[in-house]
């Protein structure tokens, strides 16, 4: 047994100094690649050294790791084992009388702790670093925040809808604006505007000389010069933001979904990938990281180089599989569940087979 906790550890502390090792060289190269290519736009907004560092680099780093984990854990797992059933390593602890289930548990430890590493920094840690670095990528690269264009469409309650002509982002006023209220297919309510200005202290959105129209029995007129009225309607509404769910948790993205299921907004579909795809993408880690001790453990005549070209071509297949998953649920031909979830089930019937052929 002690015996056993001492191979365990040995495994361990390889899996994971090979994994850290391998992705900090890449993080490196990566760095100096994107300042090579960023420099330019760095230099004519005046960016400064301190900005560029802790406000785009250093948040780029967690964003970086849990983009290529899959990679690096998949590539370190295949090295290192690889090494051992090289030396004579695997076959020496199997002949032990040491089952091959066994000898997996400290790949399985190890992958299970980079998975919920994984899981905490896509759902938690990288949001509010992204939020950071979007902010001075925004600034200083390229423009995420985007107007609508005009005539701008937005269901804010079921059965509401707010028209806007055009909406400036820097003075937070929409011109041209009207809301419009139906009850059973039939309008009820109308309002018609200047302008609406949004205070941002209060919350709260001035409306500029309005006219207000009450449709029904008791049909009647109002008009006034302004007023301010509570509107379950956010500045952000009335424009685009590129990919902004990178900068909400997991909680934050569930609740975007319910509001916006609420008002009836047909969009949630890539808010609703991109859960699924949180929630299923740390699976992965562990899925590999069997796939590759199993593919590995075996010593072959190609030798290291030979494992090294099947794990990354089982890599990428894995990562192109997700992106076709992804593409086909933004169709509408498969849900946001399955389309998550779809990769790991059929590596993981991968998985089982490398596992039925391992050496025993």
């Amino acid at each position: 047994m002690k015996i056993m906790k001492r191979l365990d550890w040995y495994i361990f502390r390889k899996y994971m100094g090979t994994f850290f090792f391998s992705i900090s060289l890449l993080i490196v190269v990566v760095i100096v690649f994107d300042v090579s290519e960023n420099i330019d736009s760095f230099i004519k907004n005046n960016a400064s050294f301190k900005d560029v560092v802790l406000g785009y680099y250093i948040p780029f780093i967690p964003y970086f790791i849990n983009l290529f984990i899959y990679l690096f854990t998949f590539i370190s797992v295949i090295f290192f084992t690889s090494k051992m059933a090289g030396h004579t390593e695997i076959i020496a602890i199997l002949s032990s009388g040491i089952s091959f289930k066994r000898f997996l548990y400290p790949y399985i430890t190890a992958a299970v702790i980079l998975a919920m590493g994984s899981f905490y920094l896509g759902n938690f840690l990288i949001p509010k670093t992204d939020a950071v670095r979007r902010e001075f990528k925004d600034k200083y690269i390229e423009r995420l925040t985007k107007s609508s264009g005009s005539n701008i469409h937005v269901q804010i309650e079921k059965d509401v809808y707010v028209y806007v002509g055009n909406f400036d982002i820097k003075k937070k006023t929409a011109y041209r604006f009207s809301i419009e209220e139906f009850e059973n297919n039939e309008m009820i309510y109308k309002l018609i505007a200047d302008r609406a200005v949004y205070d941002t202290v209060g919350g709260k959105w001035k409306i500029v000389n309005y006219a207000e129209r009450f449709i029904g029995e008791d049909e009647h007129l109002l008009k006034g010069k302004s007023k301010d009225t509570t509107l379950v309607l956010q500045p952000r509404d009335l424009y685009n933001i590129k990919e902004e769910f990178e900068e909400m948790n997991l909680l934050e993205i569930n609740n975007h979904i319910k509001n916006l299921e609420m008002k009836g907004a047909d969009n949630t579909l890539p808010y609703r990938i991109e859960k699924h795809k949180r929630i299923a993408s740390p699976g992965a880690i562990i899925i590999l990281t069997l796939i590759g001790a199993a593919l590995s453990s075996r010593k072959v005549r190609g030798g290291m180089g030979l494992h090294l070209g099947i794990g990354i071509a089982i890599t990428f297949s894995y990562i192109l599989f997700m992106e076709f998953s992804r593409v086909f649920a933004l169709s509408g031909v498969i849900t946001p569940f399955l389309a998550a979830w779809l990769p790991n089930i059929l590596f993981s019937v991968i998985g089982v087979y490398f596992l039925i052929k391992a050496p025993k």
